[in-house]
Parts: C-alpha cells; structure tokens; sequence
C-alpha cells in the first residue's frame, strides 16, 4: 500500500510540476482573454491515473501565483481545471472524444467571469467564452488528444507502477 501511495504523489507531483514549466514557458499564450494554455492538455491525464487530480490543481495555482494573476484567477481559475480534472476521471471508462469536454466546458464558463470582473476587461462575456472556448478546444481537445494517442501505448505500464514503466 505504501508503495501506491508514494507513486501516486510522485505521479501528481510529477504532473504538477511540467503543468507549471509548460505554462510558464509559453506564458504569452496562457494567459488573457485569448488563451492557449498548452499546459490544458494535460487535462487528459485523470483519464489515465486519478493523481492527475490534485497535480493539474496544484500545478495551475502554482503557474497562476508565478504567472502573477490577482487572487480571484489563482482561485477560480485553478478551481476550473480542478473540475474539468475531476469529471476528466469520471469519463475515464467512456469515449476518449469525451475526455477533454470537462476542461473546456468549466473553463470556457468560468474563466471569463474571472476575466471580465476579476481584471475588469470590457468585453462581452459570450465573446470572452467564445475566446477561452476556442482556446481550450485547441489545447485540450487537439493537443490533449495528441497526448492521448501518445499515452494510450504505455496505459498498462506507465500509469499503473508496474516494472514495465521503467524498461
């Protein structure tokens, strides 16, 4: 059981922390009404291990603490990808075309509110939806499925500690 636990961590701490360095480093595009977070597409790893729950969460406080958002965004934006990592895992045994709809959807609603009343930028609130919708769709829905693909070879191995994973 202990060694579970310590994969798990690792598996979260892991993820956590390339969710950061990926943020940061294309910082120009995570952040604002037009957004490609590229870091998103690791929303599809509840898919895979349920560690990826609390490693996307934390991950996302960390890279909006480090990117410099206001408080509201560290809450609620990181509060997004938590649901979308959480309902992410809920799908695992569903369509893989299903996996990215929760991040897309929670950050599509909520992070315009963020956007609009948190930063005060004075755009419509269906066209920032529309902005961040796009955004998400591109990362999570085609670069999330990219890593899907890439992912689903090593599910068995990877994911679940076996001796496979170090080979």
């Amino acid at each position: 059981m202990k060694n579970k636990s310590t994969l798990f961590l690792v598996q979260a701490a892991l993820i956590g922390a390339i969710y950061v360095v990926l943020t940061l480093v294309f910082a120009p595009f995570s952040y604002g009404e037009v957004q490609v977070r590229i870091s998103e597409a690791l929303t599809i790893l509840p898919y895979f291990t349920p560690a990826a729950i609390p490693g996307l969460f934390v991950g996302c406080i960390i890279a909006n603490i480090l990117g410099g958002c206001i408080p509201v965004d560290i809450i609620f934006g990181s509060i997004a990808t938590l649901l979308g990592a959480v309902f992410t895992y809920k799908l695992r045994n569903s369509s893989r075309f299903l996996a990215p709809l929760p991040p897309i959807i929670s950050n599509t609603v909520i992070v315009p509110f963020v956007l609009h009343y948190g930063y005060g930028i004075n755009l419509p609130i269906p066209l920032m939806m529309l902005t961040v919708g796009a955004g998400e769709i591109v990362s999570c829905g085609i670069f999330g499925l990219i890593l899907h693909s890439a992912l689903s070879k090593f599910r068995g191995s990877i994911f679940s500690g076996s001796k496979t994973a170090a080979r």
